[in-house]
């Protein structure tokens, strides 16, 4: 009965949340133990983007889709160097990957990687009770037999308000992106600061032509100001942003100086370093589905989104910021522009990697506004 929630009695691996709610479940990846804050993605497809989505660590993630490992996974889905999450939550697992870009099965992928995965769980229950109360920590084991011995680790494990994530999936040294195709005119070089990029951010700013320099999370503005950027990408990260007052300060230092845009937790930290405050949201927003206005033309996109922070507007100095997107569905912060220097971000990802590719044009309003500090200098 592969369709139905597993038994306790036939339970190889328990999933069990910090209220001491538990699931029993099969394992479907590595054995061990995993802990983390439990939230719902609802993306159909795409499950070996958010594996290896470093913007995920600290979590993991119950899949809404019942279906999950149909197709396989290859390394070209791979959006970084390998998986960041702490645990991976599916109704089934699929035992066999049918397609032709297939080079592997889910649940070896898995393995080899050392993620601690569960099937056979009821995530319709455990999707609508996380909307009804919040993201919550929890843990995965296959070595447990007694969902109360492993409820007393999860209420010891961390959460992710006040822990610095970032440093846990930054690059080590600064790398140069391979070049797509040369573009005709002139290349701008644009420094990434690297708090968890996506590959696909990446490929997105070499394909507009954009020679691209990735460096740490922690390379200060001196540092960055010396490599002559045109403009300085803030990429998308992992966790709690007010953890990583090292960035914001180097964001800071920065702006005004060199146009900037924001990505996800980019956007959070050019938020804190204009003087505003973030806040934690009841579940965040996970999936390839999410409702967004573009304030200045009217049209909705819908947008692939990863985070469990948002910015809180009114909590800006007034004046030094304008409001670009707003998230249809809670209201809350998608994009803002800076009013006096070049600066602008986005909560969401334009770069999808999975999810619609509605605002991809928002690298081209990247470009636009390089090139218009490039003719004012």
């Amino acid at each position: 009965m592969a369709n139905q929630p597993v038994s306790p009695r036939a339970a190889t691996a328990w999933l069990v949340l910090e209220d001491g709610t538990a699931y029993p479940g099969v394992s479907a990846g590595a054995a061990g133990e995993a802990f983390g804050e439990v939230v719902f993605h609802t993306g159909m497809t795409g499950y070996q983007e958010i594996l290896t989505d470093p913007s995920y660590k600290g979590q993991m993630v119950c899949m809404t889709y019942p279906h999950i490992g149909n197709y396989g996974v290859n390394g070209d889905d791979a959006e970084s160097r390998r998986p960041w999450l702490e645990g991976f939550i599916m109704r089934e697992c699929s035992p066999a990957a049918s397609n032709f870009r297939a080079t592997g099965a889910l649940d070896a992928y898995l393995r080899d990687h050392g993620i601690v995965a569960i099937s056979g769980v009821d995530t319709r229950a455990l999707t609508l009770k996380l909307r009804r109360q919040g993201s919550m920590k929890g843990g995965l084991s296959t070595e447990a037999k007694d969902p109360a011995e492993l409820w007393s680790k999860v209420q010891a494990a961390p959460g992710i308000v006040g822990r610095d994530l970032v440093r846990e999936v930054t690059c080590e040294r600064a790398y140069d992106w391979p070049d797509a195709a040369r573009a005709e005119g002139p290349r701008p070089r644009v420094v990434v600061m690297d708090f968890g990029v996506k590959h696909n951010i990446l490929r997105q700013l070499a394909s507009h032509g954009c020679r691209v320099t990735v460096v740490p999370a922690g390379t200060t503005a001196k540092e960055i100001l010396s490599l002559q950027p045109d403009g300085v990408l803030l990429s998308n990260g992992p966790g709690d942003p007010a953890a990583v007052p090292y960035a914001v300060s180097a964001i800071r230092s920065m702006l005004g100086t060199v146009p900037m845009l924001g990505i996800c937790l980019g956007h959070q930290l050019l938020g804190l370093a204009c003087g505003g405050e973030t806040f934690k949201l009841k579940f965040g927003h996970h999936g390839a589905n999410h409702p967004v206005q573009d304030l200045a033309t009217g049209k909705v996109e819908i947008t692939s989104q990863n985070h469990n922070f948002a910015l809180r507007l009114e909590s800006i100095p007034e004046g030094e910021v304008e409001l670009t997107h707003t998230n249809l569905n809670d209201r809350t912060v998608e994009g803002i522009r800076h009013r006096r220097v070049p600066a602008m971000s986005i909560q969401y990802h334009p770069e999808a990697a999975p999810g619609p590719r509605d605002a991809g044009y928002l690298f081209g309003r990247f470009m636009e506004l390089m090139a218009a500090g490039s003719s004012s200098s």
